[in-house]
């Protein structure tokens, strides 16, 4: 991994890069939209709510913290527990994937820097990972 790169993974940088928060929710407002117009990510469109504001919310929130900005999720809706909140859906690897694609399509839509770009979706598909191990079906 080149320094350019690996200077995401320290401090705070990761919540800079993705603009902070205002940043941050840009992003997953695009995700979001995104997810109701691929038709490729219509199966975990149909496992949100039909009004996405809390969805959004909770998204933007946690990847505040995840990114290393302020870790705001938990003050608004208690302890971060990934897996826990994703047990009651069915996610294989066809849902991961859909899941990974919509956010990658988010990704290229942001001013980010490539190398950012790069960064983010390799990171984001650990949590991935994760939830489709304790959910798969």
């Amino acid at each position: 991994m080149s320094s350019k790169k690996s200077i995401y993974s320290t401090a705070d940088n990761s919540y800079n890069a993705a603009g902070e928060l205002f940043g941050i929710i840009k992003f997953v407002d695009t995700f979001y939209d995104l997810m109701g117009e691929v038709p490729e990510t219509k199966k975990i469109r149909d496992m949100h709510p039909d009004d996405l504001s809390v969805s959004r919310k909770k998204l933007a929130y946690f990847l505040s913290g995840w990114l290393g900005g302020p870790k705001i999720y938990s003050e608004h809706f208690g302890k971060i527990n990934l897996p826990g909140a994703h047990r009651h859906l069915s996610i294989g690897s066809e849902e991961r994937d859909a899941w990974l694609l919509c956010m990658q399509k988010a990704i290229n839509k942001q001013p980010y820097d490539d190398s950012f770009k790069d960064y983010f979706i390799k990171q984001l598909r650990i949590p991935a990972e994760r939830i489709r191990t304790v959910c798969s079906t």
